[in-house]
């Protein structure tokens, strides 16, 4: 491994350590089995990089394609309102597949099966390097401000929801819109990785915000633990890491990604039978 690769490889752990740790807020800490999340995480990623085409600067447009995703999660949320348990992940998967169709077939604003292309980095973020370090920053950041929102009044009836909804109503609480403020501030979060992840690879495409990437984030927060920051930061590092080691095998290309779907299930299979709550896990989610 030389250091730009591992560069390179610490930057998508820093992503994606952002993003399942935003899900892990609304799913882990409020309860809601929303597995529209890929879906805001795309909307990040496409918005900051239609915004960035028409001038605005880099910072400004991740910014606003996380407020876009919390802007959808807020319209998610309504429709589906009175949907709990399996209705509510059908419900928030179909999302993912709306998404996706809307971002493979808008071809005048999102350049459809195309994908888009030449996304720049910041200003003097050019380096590898110095774009690792920026990324590390706003993950910390935002994992920081996600943590103080769930230590916070608000993070405890959030949890109160998560833990008895009919009791919470009883004491006068309105659950539905509790269950608004997490899921949109959890969609921002993962709006902000989007806008991250677009501006990383210089290159964005629908089949990237597609149910692959649902499987590996539901991989991630149930290795890690349901409410739990440490362990989906833990997991993270090693669903993402492990997978890259095989690279390092002489092995052909087609057999590659079926032995990283391998490693996936078999770390997750494992982990699971010494501990049905993963690393660090507070609940079971019924």
């Amino acid at each position: 491994m030389n250091f730009d690769f591992l560069t390179i490889l610490f930057i998508q752990i820093s992503i994606y350590t952002l993003l399942a740790v935003s899900f892990n807020f609304s799913l882990g800490f409020t309860g809601l089995i929303n597995l529209g999340h890929i879906a805001f995480y795309g909307l990040g990623a496409y918005t900051s990089a239609i915004l960035w085409q028409k001038g605005l600067p880099v910072y400004s447009t991740i910014l606003i394609g996380g407020m876009v995703a919390a802007f959808f999660s807020y319209g998610l949320i309504f429709f589906i309102r009175k949907l709990k348990g399996d209705y509510l992940a059908m419900a928030t998967l179909s999302f993912n597949f709306v998404i996706y169709s809307l971002l493979l077939n808008l071809d005048d604003l999102t350049s459809g099966s195309q994908g888009i292309a030449g996304i720049e980095r910041p200003s003097g973020l050019d380096n590898n390097f110095a774009f690792l370090v920026f990324v590390v920053l706003v993950t910390s950041l935002c994992i920081y401000l996600m943590w103080r929102i769930l230590t916070s009044p608000l993070g405890k009836m959030f949890q109160a929801v998560r833990d008895d909804e009919v009791l919470i109503r009883s004491l006068g609480k309105n659950s539905f819109e509790l269950k608004v403020k997490s899921i949109t501030i959890s969609a921002f979060f993962a709006g902000i990785a989007g806008g991250l992840w677009g501006h990383f690879l210089g290159f964005i495409h629908p089949s990237f915000f597609y149910l692959n990437e649902v499987i590996i984030l539901l991989t991630i927060v149930i290795i890690g633990g349901l409410a739990s920051l440490k362990g989906t930061i833990l997991a993270t590092f090693i669903i993402v890491f492990l997978p890259e080691l095989i690279r390092l095998l002489d092995i052909p290309q087609s057999i590659l990604g079926p032995m990283r779907q391998i490693v996936y299930q078999l770390t997750l299979l494992i982990i699971l039978l010494f501990n049905s709550r993963g690393f660090f896990g507070k609940i079971d989610l019924e």
